[in-house]
């Protein structure tokens, strides 16, 4: 077991506030637990012997990390699933890791180059850390989400929406890598209020109604309003708030009681922050 465990003392805003302002000291912490260190070192000795995609399969320390790594660490099981994005890389068009809604997996055999022209990269000076850096990220969120997965959530937003926001594409593709993101997905949707069945209409139909529901929110459609953080914020309170309606609604509290609790408690919270700055 990991020794330390991430302290999240409130749900809500409230309690990612509280989060965010301590997530550095904390991770700290994590990033000492014993377990932790083992698997890294394991991972650091071991990956340049790694030299075909089958290595990589076969062995579940080096897998756990390296699908860690991309937030895929609960496909560990799905091993001829990892085996296919792997081998087949991300050259070609139409390969596997390419064609398949989560991008993550197409970040994963990118890194890793197994199925690419110049092939694997394990044996890089550099690789290792490439790896583990963002494993140890990850790894602290997946804590956090054990005591509330809200909570990571929104990690992963701030950490990644600025990717988004600041490419190229931001006024369009962009948002189709967003709809291919599980974890900034869950966060728009819940923000903008969509139903469970919205991942059921046509592709292009999901990404403009994003786009209009962030024009309406933001005035501007394009993921290039989060290079404002207090549209960030807003994002992730508006996030917080639907979601406390909606699993209120889900315990019996009717929606309108729910909302007042929630507006009561964001007139508080200004106070409540300001005693401990």
């Amino acid at each position: 077991m990991i020794g330390f465990q991430p302290i999240v003392p409130q749900i809500g805003y409230v309690g990612w506030r509280f989060l965010d302002r301590t997530a550095e000291t904390q991770r700290v912490a994590f990033e000492k637990s014993p377990e932790l260190l083992r698997d890294l070192e394991y991972f650091k000795e071991n990956i340049s012997k790694a030299t075909t995609a089958e290595d990589l399969v076969n062995d579940r320390r080096l897998l756990k990390v390296a699908l860690g790594a991309f937030g895929l660490e609960d496909d560990l099981d799905k091993r001829a699933y990892v085996l296919k994005a792997l081998v087949e890389g991300t050259d070609a068009d139409d390969s596997f890791a390419n064609r398949m809604v989560d991008k993550r997996y197409q970040e994963l055999s990118k890194a890793f180059g197994y199925g690419n022209l110049f092939g694997a990269r394990v044996a890089r000076s550099d690789f290792a850390k490439s790896i583990i850096d963002p494993y140890k990220v990850q790894k602290f969120e997946v804590a956090v989400g054990e005591s509330d997965e809200s909570m990571r959530l929104a990690m992963v937003f701030v950490r990644e929406i600025g990717e988004f926001s600041n490419s190229d594409s931001a006024d369009d593709s962009a948002w189709f890598k967003v709809m291919g993101n599980p974890p900034l997905r869950k966060i728009f949707e819940t923000a903008f209020g969509l139903p469970n069945s919205f991942g059921l209409l046509d592709v292009d139909k999901q990404r403009d109604v994003f786009r209009d529901k962030a024009r309406k929110m933001f005035g501007d459609s394009s993921l290039a309003v989060f290079r404002e953080s207090e549209n960030v914020d807003k994002m992730l309170r508006t996030f917080f708030v639907r979601k406390q309606i909606s699993e209120s609604s889900d315990t019996g509290v009717p929606g309108t009681t729910a909302l007042t609790l929630l507006q009561n408690s964001a007139a508080g919270m200004a106070s409540f922050f300001q005693s401990r700055l």
